[in-house]
């Protein structure tokens, strides 16, 4: 789409570079949602591409996912064998409802900050216990964690100059079991839930998307369905559940609990070595 009301675009190439962003800035690293629609309120494109920073980089901490990594980058990489929870990020990028050739430009780093219910970049990192890297416009670094980085629909605590470095992942949570189950109302449409759930020493974790207004982690004390969907829906107020065309909130909270009591289940079963 044509931005008409774009006078500029400029590609920093140091933190410094980023020092007089405002906003009328639209910062850009893949484009696909940045050029999907009008954006009346800008001036100014920022192309992050030109930071030229490492897509992913593998350490004995974990993984550090730069917020400029394309969707396919993350998908097709060589992980260490033990990261079991590695396979997520397939699963949750064909959560997204979007091609794969999308995937070739759209970021993990540009899905997180849209803050969408549906962002399935949000699932998997609320999932993996990802700690996020924010450049404040006052020099300083912010680290938080996904649901602490998303508010509410299409809101996040990114202030005008703020920009998104990267996304950690810790080692601990990639070598642990995962399973991920969404629905949607049609075969391609728009998740409207996406329960992740990763096996920890204490019991299930279960990251609901997708079917409330912001991601919910929920760190349970037990692998017994019944009681993991107890804590679950103890945790999530009803009227975070939302309604749209895409599904109506009473159907989100019960889709909710039945993916749930399935990625439990799964998860309970016995692992069967290849």
């Amino acid at each position: 789409m044509d931005l008409h009301t774009i006078d500029s675009v400029t590609m920093p190439r140091t933190r410094a570079d980023l020092a007089d962003l405002c906003a009328t800035d639209g910062l850009m690293a893949g484009g696909t949602w940045l050029m999907s629609e009008p954006q009346l309120h800008l001036r100014r494109i920022v192309d992050l591409s030109g930071m030229d920073w490492p897509e992913l980089t593998i350490t004995d901490a974990g993984l550090e996912i730069a917020a400029t990594c394309s969707i396919s980058s993350l998908v097709a990489a060589t992980y260490p064998a033990e990261w079991a929870a590695s396979s997520v990020f397939r699963q949750a990028a064909q959560a997204l409802l979007a091609s794969f050739k999308i995937w070739q430009s759209a970021t993990v780093g540009g899905n997180i900050c849209l803050g969408f219910p549906a962002g399935a970049m949000i699932s998997m990192a609320s999932a993996l216990d990802a700690e996020l890297l924010i450049w404040k416009a006052d020099g300083t670094d912010l680290r938080c964690s996904t649901n602490e980085f998303v508010t509410g629909m299409a809101h996040t605590i990114l202030r005008p100059g703020d920009v998104l470095r990267s996304i950690q992942l810790p080692a601990a949570a990639l070598r642990q079991r995962t399973v991920l189950r969404k629905m949607a109302m049609s075969p391609l449409g728009r998740s409207g839930a996406v329960v992740i759930g990763r096996a920890t020493p204490t019991g299930i974790l279960v990251s609901v998307t997708a079917a409330t207004d912001v991601p919910y982690v929920i760190a349970t004390d037990s692998t017994e369905p019944t009681k993991v969907l107890e804590q679950v829906y103890s945790a999530i107020p009803t009227d975070a559940y939302y309604s749209d065309p895409h599904g109506e909130a009473g159907w989100r909270r019960q889709v909710t609990g039945v993916l749930t009591r399935a990625v439990v289940m799964e998860l309970a079963e016995p692992r069967v070595n290849a």
